[in-house]
């Protein structure tokens, strides 16, 4: 009959200030659980500094050492049931589990959410977009593309496209809901809020554009990494070490890495092998003191066997290190008398995102000073990859406090986890 739910992710308190909590996840295996389990915990803000993930291919069991980021409070209660939410059902792995459900889960994890467009005007200050943002995420309101714009007499007028998690927002109540919250927080220059579902044709232009637009640079998009002297050791490079070998196991290739911890890191590590189809057996990974981190995995391909091309081997090896090293990309370009901050990032073949980007973006901004004239966020598809991008028009005032070089490296380190 199963295990009851409440034994599929069980959650750990420390006994003790500083300590990790434990994330416990027992259930039946699928392609890519460590990577929708690793983004529903980036979702919420906390750093896996530990992991151990053994499968045989039909169950799993995960353990994550988590910890909080900053002072944000962690909602376990609603994680725990987000990660419950990505579980496959643990009927699926008896015999009670029929073709019928089987097909009915199938079909619910291809239909699209729901899309919301949420339109309201205010007036402008400092940190707006971020104090918003930070209001849309507490909601769990996933925000899919947004465009902001700021008029001469200082009235923004905001526009998110949204889709809900909790897939409650055609309801008056959510409406209302999001509405005061946004209100709560932005008091009375808010002068109008609505929220209402998207029209067809404006769901189509989600899609992502074969296009890339001129004023966005292709460098933007480079998949090569700086060359490095040979005479560096793994632990003093900046790129991270991606080793294979196939000699220790007599049915699985080890992945060994040693890499530079980033917040996200095992997201990017498990968003990678889910893209290229490689499904981990055993896995361990452990961040150090000193901020670096240790990875062995023993892997096979979704046929079952161990990665023997060489050709394969060198690609994947490649992408890891470019994943672990640059996972997003951050410039900022001049436009004439405009300059605007561009933040690139990977999407996954499922279509999903890094979650918290623009959120870390405006936060960041918010710290440094700077406001946001315009700000975009759209899909363009570059070679044989789909890229999420942000394009944040800078304010008239931003040289006043802080420089390219400072705006590059501060929204680099919140993103990155290294403020």
């Amino acid at each position: 009959m199963g295990i009851p739910s409440d034994d599929v992710v069980v959650i750990r308190h420390p006994e003790s200030p500083g300590e990790p909590s434990v994330i416990t996840i027992s259930c039946p295996d699928k392609t890519g659980l460590g990577c929708d389990l690793c983004r529903v915990i980036l979702f919420f803000g906390l750093s896996i500094v530990r992991g151990d993930v053994s499968t045989d291919g039909k169950w799993c069991y995960i353990v994550f050492w988590v910890v909080g980021r900053g002072d944000r409070a962690t909602r376990w209660g609603l994680l725990k049931k987000r990660l419950l939410g990505v579980c496959p059902t643990v009927l699926s792995a008896s015999g009670l589990y029929n073709s019928y459900y089987r097909q009915q889960e199938m079909v619910a994890a291809q239909q699209e959410a729901q899309l919301f467009l949420l339109k309201f005007c205010c007036y402008d200050r400092m940190g707006l977009l971020h104090d918003v943002t930070q209001v849309l995420c507490e909601l769990e309101l996933t925000i899919r593309k947004v465009k902001v714009s700021t008029t001469p007499d200082g009235r923004v007028m905001d526009l998110f496209f949204i889709t809900d998690t909790r897939e409650l927002l055609h309801t008056k109540r959510r409406k209302e809901e999001a509405c005061d919250q946004l209100r709560a927080v932005l008091g009375d220059s808010m002068t109008n809020c609505d929220i209402e579902l998207a029209s067809a044709e404006i769901a189509s232009f989600m899609q992502a554009s074969p296009f890339l637009p001129p004023a966005i640079p292709e460098e933007l998009f480079d998949l090569e990494l700086p060359e490095e002297s040979p005479k560096k050791s793994p632990s003093s490079s900046k790129n991270p070490s991606v080793t294979m070998d196939n000699s220790l196991s007599p049915g699985h290739t080890l992945i060994q890495i040693l890499c530079r911890d980033h917040k996200g890191l095992l997201y990017d590590l498990m968003r990678t092998l889910k893209d290229y189809n490689i499904q981990i057996s055993y896995g361990r990974f452990y961040a150090t003191q000193n901020g670096s981190c240790e990875i062995d995995l023993f892997v096979i391909q979704v046929d079952g066997k161990k990665i023997v091309d060489t050709n394969k081997q060198k690609a994947l090896c490649s992408r890891l290190r470019m994943e672990l090293s640059s996972p997003l990309r951050v410039t900022v370009v001049s436009r004439g008398p405009d300059t605007e901050l561009l933040v690139a990032n990977p999407v996954e073949l499922s279509g999903k995102g890094r979650p918290l980007v623009f959120h870390d973006i405006t936060w960041s901004l918010k710290m440094l000073h700077t406001r946001i004239f315009l700000a975009e966020i759209g899909r363009h598809v570059v070679g044989d990859r789909e890229w999420e991008v942000y394009r944040i028009l800078l304010g008239d005032d931003y040289e006043l406090s802080a420089s390219k070089n400072k705006i590059v490296d501060g929204v680099t380190k919140m993103l990155m986890g290294w403020e």
